[in-house]
């Protein structure tokens, strides 16, 4: 059945008429009969949810393939069509294998440090072993991108601290650029961002200690960020739960969450693209698209811009494209404007997905 629309398309906002067939888009009237599905309001690209970590709940691991395809289904009832998964410690390929659920970039496995990071996440390594371990998650992912987990708290020091050295994440970031794929790098702290920075870093998780010459350097180097700013909420509680034994580590943690939102507000000034991911899948639950684009808002980047990151921008970040001629019908449409009213992203007139209205 083609299926035909008429409204506002974002970021154009010219109201036109489309149709879609084959699970594509096309604003060329096609013959014979269509299915009228929408018939005014805005209609954007679905959104994106850049972080998060299908396979992974707060309970632990999801390897089930229909537990994780439950997970998806949340994150797409919230609107992410697109997903970027940000390391899963299972096989989470079957999310791709399904026509009802949003389409999954995958990272294959973190790759952390002997010890360093959460236990039975990612793939612990020594430094010596990082390229090679990055290439073996390049080719266990989409190719697209790995993980590594760049800063943790190093029990011996009490606190955060680098888990890499420079040269062996110069080592591992220039191999991932050679095979084709970029490099996401999970960071709370400062210390590891300089050497994460020169070694051309695509993406910094979190980025809680991105000082201002720091920010004008991701920008000069041509990273993004992804903060995650609903996960970054529970630092008061990681803290808490540090405290006694490690008071250095928790007072540190207090003071990155008490500048967050002023740190992620300055990078976007600076110029430095910042993309919406929600951290799913570790303390948080699947399907907080929408709470993450509220919290950027509320961290002070226009509503239209955070829209256009968590839309159009992400998908075309991670290698799609938006409302394009042939493009995959990948849609929302709303019944007033989301950059103007955020209270659209939760009452969506109809959703789109390969094509097929999934609500």
């Amino acid at each position: 059945m083609v299926l035909h629309l008429r409204g506002v398309f974002l970021p154009d906002e010219t109201e036109r008429d489309a149709w879609v067939i084959d699970g594509k888009l096309t604003f060329s009237r096609p013959s014979g009969e269509w299915d009228t599905i929408v018939t005014g309001g805005w209609i954007t690209p679905g959104l994106v949810d850049a972080h998060c970590h299908v396979g992974l709940s707060p309970m632990g691991h999801e390897p089930d393939p229909e537990g994780q395809a439950r997970q998806a289904r949340l994150d797409r009832d919230a609107g992410a069509l697109l997903l970027r998964d940000a390391g899963s410690p299972v096989d989470n390929s079957s999310v791709q294998e399904r026509e009802d659920l949003p389409r999954l970039i995958r990272a294959g496995r973190h790759i952390a440090r002997t010890k360093r990071y959460i236990r039975d996440l990612g793939v612990e390594i020594e430094p010596p072993d990082l390229v090679a371990e990055v290439e073996r998650q390049v080719a266990a992912g989409d190719g697209g991108w790995v993980k590594i987990a760049a800063d943790w708290i190093d029990r011996d020091l009490g606190d955060l601290a680098p888990t890499f050295p420079d040269d062996a994440l110069a080592a591992g970031i220039a191999r991932a650029h050679e095979l084709g794929a970029r490099v996401a790098a999970h960071v709370f702290g400062e210390d590891a961002l300089p050497g994460l920075v020169a070694a051309g870093v695509d993406s910094i998780e979190h980025g809680t200690g991105l000082t201002d010459d720091l920010i004008a350097q991701a920008r000069d180097a041509g990273c993004a960020v992804v903060p995650t700013l609903i996960n970054i909420d529970n630092f008061p509680q990681i803290a808490l739960g540090g405290a006694e034994k490690f008071p250095a580590y928790a007072a540190h943690m207090r003071a990155l969450f008490a500048t967050s939102r002023e740190r992620i507000r300055s990078a976007w000034e600076a110029g430095v693209p910042v993309y919406t991911g929600t951290d799913a899948g570790g303390s948080l639950p699947h399907g907080l698209v929408r709470d993450e684009i509220r919290a950027l808002v509320g961290a002070g980047i226009p509503q239209a811009e955070v829209l256009a990151q968590a839309s159009w921008r992400g998908r075309e970040w991670l290698g799609l494209p938006g409302l394009t001629e042939g493009a995959p019908a990948d849609l929302i449409a709303y019944e007033t404007d989301p950059r103007v009213d955020l209270g659209a992203l939760y009452a969506p007139v109809r959703t789109v997905l390969r094509g097929a209205v999934v609500s």
